[in-house]
């Protein structure tokens, strides 16, 4: 059966960004995930990570500033010198909580903009020789509805990327919620872009709730990365409907597994 991790960053909103580590314990999940983790200290962090046994399997790295519209800084070259503190930032909470798998934010760029994938490769490319061959640097490209001009909207595109580069710790991060609303087709692209999935996170759709209900028949989904034998955490990224405890029914099958 696939495992599970939390991302604490949507779900037990209900508690202090600490506290929904043990909080995602609890209700049975092995590991967690985080967006945004920066509001707390990265020793403080693992601290807790070690108090609930549970695994820290993603962060993102800081996107800049999101009240100011940022989603990301690797596409904003004359933004170079803040990308690369963010990567050091992100590496310095990867170091402490011994996080391996890191997602780079791409930005608000036209897709059209080849400055601005220039800027993308390069900065993919310092970010991943930062980070060394042990841990692993994702993108995911992000529909156009939840956020409006990012860059990297689009699997192929991100594909390409990834095959320029030909580097071997940048990965594709597979959303199937994002997916779902770009293109469809879910479990077919799983399949073709498995070879370079590093990560896997799901939601449903369209709402972003629990994967209980909406277009996706997520226990079909889930039976395939059993068939394909994918092994890795499969981040829970949704905004629950209520109480996140309350909404974990689709989770019991498959906790503490």
């Amino acid at each position: 059966m696939p495992k599970f991790s939390a991302n604490i960053s949507m779900m037990f909103t209900e508690k202090p960004f600490l506290d929904r580590i043990a909080a995602a314990a609890a209700a049975g999940f092995d590991a967690v995930e985080a967006q945004f983790p920066y509001e707390a200290p990265a020793e403080a962090i693992a601290e807790r990570l070690a108090q609930s046994k549970t695994v820290l399997d993603l962060v993102n790295l800081p996107p800049g500033e999101l009240a100011a519209g940022d989603r990301g800084l690797a596409v904003l070259p004359e933004r170079r010198a803040e990308f690369e503190a963010a990567v050091a930032t992100a590496l310095e909470y990867a170091d402490k909580t011994d996080t391996k798998k890191l997602h780079l934010m791409a930005g608000i760029a036209s897709p059209d903009d080849s400055a601005a994938r220039t800027a993308l490769l390069s900065a993919i490319a310092y970010a991943a020789g930062a980070a060394g061959p042990d841990r692993t640097i994702l993108l995911e490209p992000l529909n156009g509805r939840d956020v409006p001009g990012y860059f990297l909207k689009d699997y192929d595109q991100a594909a390409t990327i990834i095959a320029d580069l030909a580097l071997p710790n940048v990965k594709l991060q597979f959303d199937f919620y994002h997916r779902q609303i770009i293109a469809g087709d879910v479990m077919k692209a799983f399949v073709q872009y498995q070879p370079i999935i590093g990560h896997v996170q799901i939601a449903g759709v369209p709402d972003r709730g629990e994967p209980d209900r909406g277009e996706l028949a997520y226990t079909r989904i889930f039976d395939m990365l059993d068939d394909l034998k994918h092994d890795g955490f499969v981040g829970a990224e949704y905004a629950p409907r209520g109480r996140t405890e309350d909404g974990l029914g689709w989770f019991q099958p498959y906790k503490n597994r």
